[in-house]
C-alpha cells in the first residue's frame, strides 16, 4: 500500500476515549501521516480558519461526530458551508455516529459536504474502504 496516501485528517469529536482510539488507528494505518484532534466544533472552526495563515495543515479528510454540546455536527456543516472556497475545496468529511436514526443518514446523504456516513467505532476496514472510496487507491494486503 503506498504510504501517507492522508497528509492530515481532522478528528472532531467531544469524547476523550474516542478520540484517542481513533487517533491511534489512523496513526497505525500507513495512509495517515498527521492526525490532528479537536473537541468541539469551535475548535475544528477555528483550526480551518487558521489555515489562512498557515498555521495548520489543511485538512484532506475530516471524521466528524455529530452529537457534541453546544454545536453538533450539524452545526459545524453549517458553519463549514460558510469558510472560504479554497479552505473547504477537496476536504472529505465523514460523519461518524451511534446513531440509528434514519433521518441523520438522510439528512447526511442530503448534505452536499458530507462524503460518507460511518456507524462508530472505527475499524482498520473501515479506514481501508475511506481510504478506497474516497482516495482512489487500491489496498493491499
Amino acid at each position: 500500500m503506498k504510504k501517507n496516501i492522508v497528509t492530515c485528517s481532522l478528528l472532531i469529536d467531544d469524547d476523550k476515549a474516542t478520540n484517542f482510539f481513533n487517533k491511534y488507528l489512523l496513526m497505525k494505518h500507513d495512509a495517515f501521516k498527521n492526525v490532528t484532534v479537536v473537541q468541539g466544533v469551535k475548535d475544528a472552526l477555528e483550526y480551518l480558519q487558521s489555515l489562512d495563515n498557515q498555521l495548520n495543515l489543511k485538512p484532506e479528510l475530516i471524521f466528524l461526530d455529530i452529537n457534541m454540546p453546544c454545536m453538533n455536527g450539524w452545526d459545524f456543516l453549517e458553519e463549514f458551508a460558510k469558510l472560504k472556497e479554497e479552505i473547504i475545496d477537496n476536504i472529505k468529511v465523514v460523519m461518524l455516529s451511534t446513531s440509528n436514526d434514519p433521518n441523520d443518514l438522510k439528512k447526511a446523504s442530503n448534505n452536499k459536504y458530507v462524503n460518507d456516513f460511518i456507524n462508530k467505532p472505527l475499524t482498520y476496514s473501515i479506514i481501508d474502504k475511506i481510504i478506497q472510496e474516497h482516495f482512489s487507491y487500491e489496498i493491499t494486503k
